[in-house]
C-alpha cells in the first residue's frame, strides 16, 4: 500500500496541480484536466479537486505568509513537495472549511510523507497550529497598506501598489478581494443560429440555471449568465455551436465596435476567435472579417471556432498585427496581448506569472499595434481599442499616445463592481 493510499483522489489531483504549476510552470487550467483524468474523477470529486487546486494556487501569497510565521522559516527553504502540502492544507483549513480540521491535517501530512517522509512532522505541527489559531490568523491580516493588502488578498505586491496608486486604496482592496471569488459564468449566443431570448427560454425549460447578471456591468444582447456549473443542456448548446463561453465585458468590446452587414472589418490579435466570430455573427455572415493572429496555434483556433459556429466570412491571416493588411477597413478591433489583470479570478495562477516589466513591454507593443491600425482605417471608419487588463499604462496611456480621440467615455469594467472581467474599451476616431 502506497504512503498516499489514504488520501482522497480529489486531494491527490489538487496536490499534483499545485506541484506542476509552481515547480514545472504548468498552467493550472491545463494541469487540472490531466489530473482529473488520471484519477478518474467525476461529479463532486471533480468539483472538489478544482476548488482545492485553484483555491490553493490563488491563495499562495497568504499561505506562504502563514508558513513563514508558523514554521519559522522562509517558504523557499522548504522542500517543494512539503510546501505544496502546506499550501493545500492551509487553504483547506482557512478558506475551504468543508472538511473536519483533523481530516484536512491528516490528508496533507500523508501527501507530505509521499514527497519527503522526514518532513511529515513539520507539516503536522504547522497545520495543527493553524487549525487551532485559524480565525486568529486570518484576523491578524491587515490590508490597510499595499504590502499588507498583497498578503491579505494574495496578490504580488507590485499589483497591490499599482492599483493602490491608480484606483485608490478602497477600490484596490475590493478588487483584490474579488479576484479570489468564483467568477461569473457567461455565455454568448451565436446569433447565426439562435435568438438570445428564445434560446434562454429553451435552456431554462431544459433545467439550465440561466439568470440575470450579478452586477451592473455591460449586458450585450447576446450574453447569457449562468448560475452554478455548466449542466448538460448548456454543454450540449456549446457543442452544438449555439453558445460560446465569453464574459459580458469581452462581448461588450464587439458591441462597442458595432459591425454591420456588408462591411469590411479588421480584427487584430484575433486568437482564439471568440470576438472574430461574434463580429461575423453581428454582421449576419455578410461582408468580410480579416482576423490577424501571430501565433499559428491560435490562428488555427480561429478557423476551428469559425467552422464550429457556422461562420463563413472570417479570413484568418497568420501574421504580425503591426504589418499592413490591405487598408480601407470600415471598422477595426484592436484587441492586443495584455497583462490580463482583469481576468485573475478565472485564471488562478496568472497573478504569479505577471511582472511590472511585462506591463511596460506590452504597453510598447500595444502602442505600435494601435499606430499600425490607424493606417488601415478607411476615412470615417470606427476603431475600438480593447484590453482585459486594469493598468493605466496599457489602457489610458496607450490611447493618449495614439493621437486618436474618444467617442465618449471609455468603458471600464471591474469584477468587484460589475461582476464580470476587468476590461478597458475605447471607441476612437481620428482628430479633425
Amino acid at each position: 500500500m502506497s504512503p498516499a493510499s489514504d488520501v482522497t483522489p480529489a486531494r491527490r489531483a489538487a496536490f499534483e496541480v499545485l506541484r506542476r504549476v509552481f515547480e514545472h510552470g504548468a498552467w493550472a487550467d491545463r494541469a487540472l484536466p490531466a489530473a482529473i483524468e488520471r484519477y478518474g474523477l467525476e461529479g463532486r470529486e471533480r468539483a472538489q479537486a478544482q476548488r482545492l487546486a485553484y483555491g490553493a494556487v490563488q491563495r499562495r501569497g497568504t499561505s506562504d505568509h502563514f508558513v513563514e510565521q508558523l514554521a519559522e522559516r522562509p517558504p523557499e527553504d522548504l522542500d517543494a513537495g512539503v510546501l505544496a502540502a502546506l499550501r493545500l492544507g492551509l487553504f483547506e483549513l482557512l478558506y475551504a472549511r468543508a472538511t473536519p480540521d483533523h481530516a484536512s491535517v491528516s490528508q496533507a501530512v500523508e501527501l507530505a510523507k509521499q514527497a519527503t517522509p522526514r518532513a511529515a512532522g513539520l507539516v503536522n505541527a504547522v497545520l495543527r497550529r493553524a487549525a487551532r489559531e485559524g480565525d486568529g490568523l486570518l484576523g491578524s491580516l491587515d490590508d490597510s497598506t499595499p504590502a499588507g493588502a498583497a498578503i491579505a488578498h494574495s496578490h504580488p505586491r507590485w499589483i497591490a501598489e499599482m492599483w493602490w496608486e491608480e484606483l485608490g486604496h478602497e477600490d484596490a482592496r475590493t478588487l483584490m478581494a474579488a479576484d479570489n471569488d468564483p467568477p461569473e459564468t457567461a455565455l454568448r449566443v451565436n446569433l447565426l443560429r439562435a435568438d438570445p431570448s428564445a434560446l434562454a427560454g429553451r435552456l431554462v425549460a431544459a433545467g439550465a440555471a440561466v439568470g440575470a447578471p450579478r452586477g451592473p456591468g455591460p449586458a450585450p444582447a447576446e450574453s447569457l449568465v449562468v448560475e452554478g456549473p455548466l449542466t448538460e443542456p448548456l454543454i450540449d448548446a456549446i457543442e452544438a455551436g449555439l453558445v460560446v463561453p465569453q464574459s459580458r465585458a469581452s462581448a461588450a468590446a464587439v458591441a462597442a465596435l458595432d459591425p454591420q452587414p456588408g462591411e469590411r472589418v479588421l480584427d487584430l490579435c484575433a486568437g482564439p476567435g471568440v470576438k472574430a466570430t461574434q463580429i461575423a455573427a453581428r454582421m449576419q455572415n455578410a461582408g468580410e472579417v480579416v482576423s490577424v493572429e501571430l501565433d499559428e496555434r491560435r490562428a488555427a483556433q480561429v478557423e476551428e471556432l469559425s467552422d464550429q459556429l457556422g461562420v463563413g466570412i472570417v479570413q484568418v491571416v497568420t501574421g504580425d498585427a503591426r504589418d499592413a493588411h490591405g487598408g480601407g477597413y470600415d471598422r477595426i478591433l484592436v484587441d492586443p496581448s495584455c497583462s490580463d489583470l482583469g481576468t485573475l479570478a478565472s485564471r488562478p495562477d496568472a497573478r504569479w506569472r505577471k511582472s511590472p516589466e511585462q506591463v511596460r513591454e506590452l504597453a510598447g507593443l500595444q502602442r505600435e499595434i494601435l499606430a499600425s491600425a490607424q493606417r488601415e482605417l478607411a476615412p470615417g471608419g470606427a476603431l475600438v481599442y480593447s484590453t482585459c487588463t486594469i493598468s493605466e499604462r496599457e489602457n489610458e496611456a496607450v490611447v493618449a499616445a495614439s493621437g486618436l480621440e474618444d467617442d465618449g467615455e471609455p468603458l471600464r469594467t471591474r469584477p468587484d463592481r460589475d461582476a464580470t472581467d476587468g476590461f478597458f474599451i475605447a471607441r476612437l476616431h481620428a482628430r479633425a
